[in-house]
């Protein structure tokens, strides 16, 4: 969604003037011909990356132990890390004409008990669409009642907004094509497009046909505190048996445009690389 004037340049958002800079690069002024602004409904939800992932690994916020002083530290230094990235991608989309406003989690009350969400006000959120604006979230640190504290992955927060929100869809980006049978750095590892999942919870691969296949192998980073693909999977699954499509492809392909374009919905064609997971119908 880029936001154009009538000179055809594109109306930035991002009005703040950065280091050593005496002006802001857009043009306020050319906001005043511009009728009304096409706002499609959707929410960003990003990760932390090594934002946020190294701090929390090295001082164990993911495990809790809130009232040990390295603990607190990192939960403080996470925190700082994951807001500063989400500040960032708010200001890249507003750059592109995209009104993004970014909401944090933990500023919103959101808390767990044993790292399951405890509670979610979505009332922010629910009021920044209603008056087009794009909600931007994150994986943060948040409270939890039995631990004191852990990590709060962008992959559940996708889930919990999507059984609240009931999107059309959803698209996991990633830095693969998409699910495959094993680490993709693998010679022999295998894209798998599309995965059914089942009333009872259970998976299955529809493409391609594959035999024994019990279970996709997947490696998780030494200072990832959410589980990495595999909860990507998992999360997924759970997404799909709400009867909503999951499409997971590689960021910042023509393959992630047209998912996000919601070309997909109905039918995948063949020349579409990525891996769609949807409920067993």
């Amino acid at each position: 969604m880029n936001v154009q004037s009538p000179s055809g340049k594109i109306l930035g958002m991002d009005w703040s003037k950065g280091a050593g800079e005496s002006e802001i690069s857009c043009s306020i002024n050319d906001f005043s011909a511009v009728p009304a602004m096409d706002s499609s409904s959707f929410i960003v939800v990003h990760g932390a990356g090594s934002f946020g992932h190294f701090q929390a690994s090295k001082s164990g916020v993911h495990k809790g132990g809130l009232n040990k002083p390295l603990v607190k530290a990192g939960f403080v230094a996470t925190r700082i890390s994951v807001t500063k990235l989400n500040h960032e991608i708010v200001r890249a989309l507003a750059r592109e004409g995209i009104p993004s406003i970014g909401v944090s989690p933990f500023s919103c009350g959101w808390s767990t008990n044993m790292r399951n969400i405890a509670s979610a006000d979505l009332s922010a959120m629910t009021k920044a669409i209603d008056s087009g604006f794009v909600p931007v979230t994150h994986g943060d640190a948040v409270l939890d009642d039995e631990l004191g504290c852990t990590i709060l992955s962008g992959d559940v927060i996708i889930r919990h907004l999507a059984a609240h929100f009931k999107p059309e869809f959803v698209v996991f980006m990633t830095d693969v094509l998409g699910v495959y049978d094993r680490p993709p750095l693998d010679s022999t590892a295998v894209l798998l497009r599309e995965i059914e999942v089942h009333e009872d919870g259970s998976w299955s691969v529809v493409k391609p046909t594959l035999e024994n296949i019990s279970k996709v192998k997947t490696d998780v980073a030494a200072h990832d505190t959410t589980g990495g693909m595999e909860t990507k999977i998992l999360e997924a699954a759970m997404i799909a048996r709400l009867g909503i499509d999951v499409y997971i492809v590689k960021a910042g392909t023509n393959h992630s445009l047209r998912a996000l374009r919601g070309e997909l919905r109905g039918n995948v064609p063949e020349d579409w690389l990525g891996t769609v997971i949807r409920f067993s119908k």
